[in-house]
């Protein structure tokens, strides 16, 4: 079988579904490929934020409940797979009811930079196009460890997810931003958790006063953070397994009922063979873009973790509107015009981050004030009984700018997202300072905080 489509996407994940529907709507016929179905609407929605943050809904529920623990998860799983579920087949119908779009499940591959073959379950398919869009996302790095691999109580961040039973001890490999919102999450359900980071700071690239705050509150919570220590070997044992370590004090044995790898993840690019079109990848696997997302193949864009450097879902849809732009607009909004990029890690409170810290506005050349609050002087935080964390705020002394915003405190996912708008307004912190809000609200403490 040989067909020809307008335009192909490779991968059914934000940007991708995005540009997918755009492209249908404008009347171009288009192939969308899919390798999994249980994959429809990428990452995110399947293996991502989505089921990630239902666990932390439900694992902060679980703190303050009096159901038992572990039926408790029991529940919270089923919820997250229910809720996972029903929208992987809202994004499939969304886009299969337009009769310009053909969705196809099966694994790309690049033939010239004109022509795919898709392996699928009737057999391999070819499929020619003017133009494709890559967006396969990025998978889950697992570094050679010895015993690490066929090991039944090793996860990902993606297979940790199906776990039904709540175990007893979950030793995370990885301190970063995903490992520390799993460790956050079994905490709260009474799992002893260890999370373990090779290096001697906790949260390196973070301001220094909150990845010491946000390492207190995990470890109030039960979760035991090591850090300086190198893996060495995991060992199966009959129910369970161990970790064998090498620390400062010498050489430790962790028993563990779970084992959550959370090194990173790494640009899911090695079934496309992107040698035959043309498209080059940079040392980390990324694929090599533009200002416009375009590939070096030019009838060819990369969307979303596949091209490396911030891997979260609104990334990847502000790519697809740098794209759009370009082969449906103007061409007008290019990566150069994103502006400031905020980011949550969604602990038990949430810290939030946009633009630069104090040290690193300091080294690129600013002349800086620091502005702080404790969330403890937040009175919608007392009524919350959520007193736990501090907001802080880099400022432009010469041009009364904000630099960036460092929030540890409930609520802060939404009140980053105001600092953002102000940032890429060009407007004076002030503005936040003298702003209007209702009360009581978490918003309003941006009022005190920029009162400097």
């Amino acid at each position: 079988m040989n067909a020809k489509y307008d335009d192909i996407i490779i991968g059914f994940g934000k940007g991708g579904k995005t540009i997918a529907g755009a492209l249908g709507k404008a009347g171009r016929k288009v192939a969308l490929i899919e390798k999994s179905s249980k994959m429809y609407g990428g990452t995110c929605i399947n293996v991502g934020c989505i089921p990630t943050k239902s666990l932390v809904h439900s694992a902060e529920a679980a703190v303050n409940g009096c159901t038992e623990k572990s039926a408790a998860y029991a529940g919270a799983a089923a919820r997250k797979t229910q809720l996972v579920e029903k929208l992987r087949a809202k994004n499939y119908m969304k886009l299969d009811k337009n009769p310009n779009i053909t969705i196809i499940d099966g694994t790309a591959r690049f033939v010239t930079d004109h022509k795919v073959e898709v392996l699928t379950a009737e057999g391999t398919i070819g499929l020619d196009s003017e133009r494709f869009f890559i967006n396969t996302g990025s998978t889950p790095f697992i570094p050679p460890i010895k015993g690490i691999q066929e090991n039944p109580y090793v996860y990902t961040s993606e297979t940790l997810l199906d776990l039904e039973k709540l175990p007893e001890r979950l030793v995370i490999i990885g301190g970063g931003y995903i490992g520390v919102e799993f460790s956050s999450i079994y905490a709260d359900f009474g799992v002893q958790v260890t999370i373990l980071q090779d290096g001697p700071v906790f949260l390196p690239r973070e301001d220094a006063e909150i990845a010491d705050m946000v390492r207190r509150n995990l470890e109030n919570r039960g979760a035991l953070v090591l850090t300086e220590v190198h893996v060495q070997e995991i060992q199966k044992k009959e129910g369970y397994t161990e970790v064998v370590i090498e620390t400062k004090e010498g050489k430790k044995i962790l028993p563990a009922d779970a084992i959550l790898v959370a090194t990173g993840r790494r640009p899911n690019t090695k079934d496309l063979n992107l040698e035959a079109a043309g498209v080059q990848v940079n040392e980390r696997g990324g694929i090599i873009t533009d200002n416009t997302r375009t590939t070096t193949a030019p009838n060819i864009f990369a969307m979303g973790d596949v091209v490396g450097g911030l891997q979260f879902t609104y990334i990847s849809l502000d790519d697809y509107r740098i794209v759009a732009s370009k082969v449906l607009g103007d061409g007008s909004y290019t990566l150069d015009k994103r502006g400031a990029v905020p980011y949550s890690v969604f602990l038990n409170p949430p810290f939030s981050r946009v633009g630069m810290s104090e040290k690193e506005a300091v080294e690129a050349g600013y002349h800086v004030k620091i502005a702080k609050l404790p969330a403890a002087a937040i009175p919608k935080a007392q009524v919350m009984e959520q007193p736990e964390g501090i907001l802080k705020a880099v400022i432009d002394v010469d041009t009364n700018k904000i630099l960036g915003a460092h929030l540890f405190c409930e609520e802060s996912h939404e009140l980053v997202n105001l600092v953002k708008v102000a940032m890429d307004a060009g407007l004076e912190y002030t503005v936040l300072k003298n702003m209007i809000f209702t009360h009581p609200t978490m918003g309003e403490a941006l009022n005190d905080l920029f009162n400097v």
